[in-house]
């Protein structure tokens, strides 16, 4: 992210400059026009597919004396209306963390220019990563995914979801779309915008991939796996801008980064490459929501192993650069430090000579008044 310098000047309206500065009022008139939609019969239908989940299915259950009715949600296309609004709520809720909390303490912290682009960026994903795995598990734990692994691919097609779970994803979806826009928005760098790019990419295609494939309760988990790690990464790096003698944390970071991606892959080809593989109801039905046949199945596992695959040669590449820069700086201190005592010992013969021969003792003093 660049750095938005503030001036006195307003810019011409619908300038570009104008749009930067003032982009989040106007999302946020675009959004309180869905909001007032809500107020009026004519437009309140048209209102109610951006601002609430859709596809309600209600399901009766006997648990008890009396039959109670819960509510589940399966994907369709007018999701796309409510991803597009929360698109909208995550371009606000950006602009506010970063006007009152990450602008105030940069002012404060006189970063530097590349400082300040990552700390942008390591405050605004860390607050995210933190929401969405507080969450993430938050679902596990109330859907017993964890004490019940074999849940991740029994009854497959998971085709309905709970309302927390469907919700979400529809946030996930939105806030990775938000930051498409988020690179015009924030000024983004040239040499930045093709590796934002990738991962945005990424996270979407993986994302969407487990949300329409009926694959929500291993993505879910997946998802909450990897966003601790990284929520690790960017607190550490803003620990290490703070003070850069604390360093600990991207030690823990590199080693539970390898063991998260061991999780994702066993994970991954337990779900997909046994679990799945032996289920009795192996056939393609679009209705029914059923993508249970090899070829599909071999296309997950493919994109999660390419995936996992880059991410360890990125890190792979991190860490050899970071050692390599540590050695240089260590080599730089010790070849300054053998040229400052030579430069110190040097000074010290200096005064000796000067104090040797060029001043004379009491007895040559006396010898010369008389």
């Amino acid at each position: 992210m660049g750095i938005r310098k503030k001036t006195n000047k307003n810019p011409p309206v619908l300038s570009h400059e104008f749009v930067i500065q003032n982009h989040a009022d106007i999302v946020s008139c675009v959004a309180m026009v869905f909001l007032l939609g809500l107020m009026f019969e004519v437009t309140s239908k048209f209102a109610v597919l951006f601002i609430t989940v859709q596809y309600n299915v209600t399901i009766s259950t006997n648990e008890g004396p009396e039959e109670t009715a819960v509510n589940h949600f399966h994907h369709g296309i007018k999701d796309l209306a409510t991803v597009f609004f929360y698109m909208l709520v995550a371009i606000i809720m950006h602009a506010i963390i970063q006007e009152y909390v990450l602008d105030k303490i940069n002012r404060k912290k006189h970063f530097s220019k590349t400082k300040h682009s990552k700390f942008n960026e390591s405050g605004q994903l860390s607050a995210f990563y933190l929401f969405s795995f507080a969450w993430g598990a938050n679902i596990l734990l109330s859907e017993n995914f964890l004490s019940n692994p074999v849940a991740l691919w029994e009854g497959y097609p998971h085709t309905l979801m709970p309302f927390q779970m469907k919700f979400f994803y529809i946030c996930q979806l939105g806030y990775w779309l938000h930051a498409l826009p988020e690179l015009y928005f924030q000024k983004a760098k040239k040499e930045d915008i093709p590796r934002q790019l990738v991962y945005i990419f990424l996270y979407l295609v993986h994302i969407a991939g487990a949300y329409i494939l009926n694959l929500n309760r291993l993505g879910l988990v997946l998802l909450v796996l990897h966003y601790f790690v990284e929520l690790l990464f960017h607190v550490s790096r803003l620990i290490y801008f703070s003070n850069e003698n604390r360093q600990m944390g991207f030690t823990i970071w590199a080693v539970l980064y390898v063991i998260g991606r061991l999780l994702t892959l066993s994970l991954s080809v337990l779900t997909v490459g046994f679990g799945l593989s032996t289920a009795e109801n192996q056939a393609f039905d679009l209705a029914a929501g059923n993508f249970n046949i090899f070829f599909v199945r071999m296309t997950v596992l493919s994109a999660i192993c390419f995936t996992q695959a880059f991410m360890m040669w990125k890190f792979i590449n991190f860490q050899l650069r970071r050692w390599r820069e540590h050695a240089n700086a260590q080599t730089l201190k010790k070849k300054q430090a053998p040229a400052k005592n030579k430069s110190k010992k040097e000074k010290a013969n200096g005064v000796n000579g000067v104090s040797s021969h060029g001043a004379d003792s009491p007895r040559q003093r006396k010898e010369k008044s008389s």
